[in-house]
């Protein structure tokens, strides 16, 4: 059979894979996106359930702006609707309502209820976040070298970024610096007092990650959400997280590139260490000199590639990667009549609540007081459940699916008693769902758990942090990379950076 081919293929039509599709594309690059499933957008590919779209994986998806900027997305359609508020459902009825918007005074009444000298500090917390989730941006932006190995081409960057830390001042310096090791719970303990302010913020810091509020690190877990979402509560596309997946295909077809739907990848091509293209599940080849996967670093290298083509000592630090997923999702089509406001509604009441419900986790059990973080959108109700772990002990997941909706419901109902009776329809989306139906390993949403081993210069492995591999022309460029978690494209950008500086030939 005839090989086609192209100057760069793409595995994978997620949110990073298309963002690189398409700032390569745009450089004059001839590229060509396969993606296994019908729809593109990977994570952010819309579903239904009954007559009513829905967003599967995530509430909210808000790309960097300098990605919107340069790929022309704005004029495809993508736009966010006005920020709702983050709300923290505690007992007997009562709420925290936060805003991190400048001099919201109904946040500041709001935090009165529980401590006049948290909602006086609470100013300049949100001051400091938002300069801390600043530098984060930076250090997202900046190549990390594969230490030890650095160069002047490599330490120039990194210099820069130091710098741009050294800006911050010297004590929210050392304070960025000293959180991002810390526990949310020692971090939240050095700047308020109620246990209930304490909660609601370290909730969003272990949102998504398999870490108790006492694990070291979620101090800059807490930074990471807070700059993917822009402050605690998720901002909502207009017309869904699907809207931003067909954007991306949108520009990346002006931009010349190509996309294949349908179109699985069953191996990727290796000849002494030199990639030489794909072939897919149909036995077609198609060939390129260079490859990039969006797919998770474990799903491509052992799987796409395999261990028999690479070095043994990297075969075995690949295998060693955490991924750890323990997300479920509870989606749930009501007649409209469940009584929910719209934002983010978080049921996390106290710091020991989260820490109880990832301590589940950890031992293989379903928590029966889960972390909750809950979002509407008209009729659709939507239930992010936090403990869910992929590896359940004594139990499958198909006998565990209809035990987590029941807790997530009967949960949330004890706050919205009108909930119940609207349900017309349930959907439960499982760490296994997210393995079979997403290929994300193990149901880890970031391709990698975001852990102070597996961050910055050491992900997604030592030695390998700027997007290459031991196979000359392949690439990572999905959530696994540097810059990657969540919904940012910031890990597809850079890897179309770290190929378009590579000299042909090379």
């Amino acid at each position: 059979m005839t090989k086609q081919r192209y100057d760069i293929l793409i595995v994978g039509a997620g949110h990073n894979g298309l963002v690189a599709a398409t700032y390569l594309a745009k450089a004059g690059k001839k590229v060509l996106v396969l993606e296994q499933r019908e729809t593109a957008g990977g994570q952010l590919a819309a579903d239904t359930i009954g007559d009513s779209a829905f967003d599967p994986l995530h509430a909210g998806a808000q790309l960097r702006p300098d990605i919107v900027s340069d790929l022309g997305l704005g004029k495809h359609g993508v736009s966010h609707e006005a920020a709702a508020p983050y709300v923290s459902l505690l007992a007997d009825g009562k709420r925290l309502h936060l805003s991190t918007a400048p001099g919201d005074t109904a946040t500041l009444e709001s935090i009165r209820q529980f401590s006049a000298a948290d909602a006086a500090r609470w100013p300049e917390f949100v001051a400091f976040m938002d300069r801390a989730a600043a530098f984060l941006d930076a250090a997202y932006r900046t190549p990390m070298p594969r230490l030890p190995h650095v160069g002047m081409a490599e330490g120039w960057p990194l210099a820069k970024l130091a710098w741009t830390l050294r800006r911050l001042g010297g004590r929210d310096m050392f304070r960025v610096i000293r959180a991002m090791s810390m526990s949310t719970v020692e971090f939240t303990e050095e700047w308020f007092e109620s246990e209930q302010l304490k909660s609601a913020i370290a909730a969003v810091g272990i949102h998504g990650h398999t870490l108790g509020s006492m694990s070291a690190g979620t101090g800059y877990t807490l930074m990471h959400n807070w700059l993917n979402r822009g402050g605690l509560a998720h901002r909502q596309v207009a017309g869904g997280s699907g809207k931003v997946a067909e954007a991306l295909v949108a520009a990346l077809k002006a931009a010349g590139g190509e996309l294949r739907t349908g179109t699985g990848v069953d191996r990727i091509l290796v000849d002494s260490l030199r990639v030489s293209g794909v072939r897919l599940a149909n036995g077609e080849e198609i060939a390129a000199t260079t490859v990039l996967s969006a797919a998770d670093p474990r799903r491509t290298l052992l799987g796409l590639v395999g261990a028999p083509e690479l070095p043994p000592d990297f075969v075995w630090q690949v295998q060693s990667i955490k991924m750890r997923g323990a997300v479920a999702k509870v989606h749930l089509l009501t007649n409209g009549n469940h009584s929910l406001p719209s934002g983010t509604l978080a049921v996390a009441p106290t710091l020991k609540f989260l820490e109880r419900a990832y301590d589940a986790a950890k031992y293989g059990e379903l928590s029966a007081h889960p972390y909750l973080e809950v979002t509407t959108a008209g009729k659709v109700v939507s239930i992010h459940v936090q403990s869910a772990p992929y590896k359940l002990r004594g139990i499958g997941w198909d006998e565990a699916r209809e035990t987590i909706a029941r807790t997530a419901i009967a949960t949330v109902a004890e706050h919205f008693p009108a909930l119940e009776a609207s349900i017309r329809e349930v959907r439960t989306i499982t760490p296994a769902d997210l393995e079979q139906q997403y290929g994300l390993s193990e149901g880890d949403l970031n391709h990698g758990q975001l852990i102070l081993d597996q961050m910055f210069f050491m992900r997604p492995l030592p030695g390998w942090s700027n997007h290459a591999t031991p196979v000359d022309g392949l690439y990572l460029c999905g959530s696994g990379s540097h810059g990657g978690g969540g919904i940012s494209g910031a890990a597809g950008r850079n890897a179309a950076q770290a190929v378009l500086k590579v000299k042909p030939g090379a």
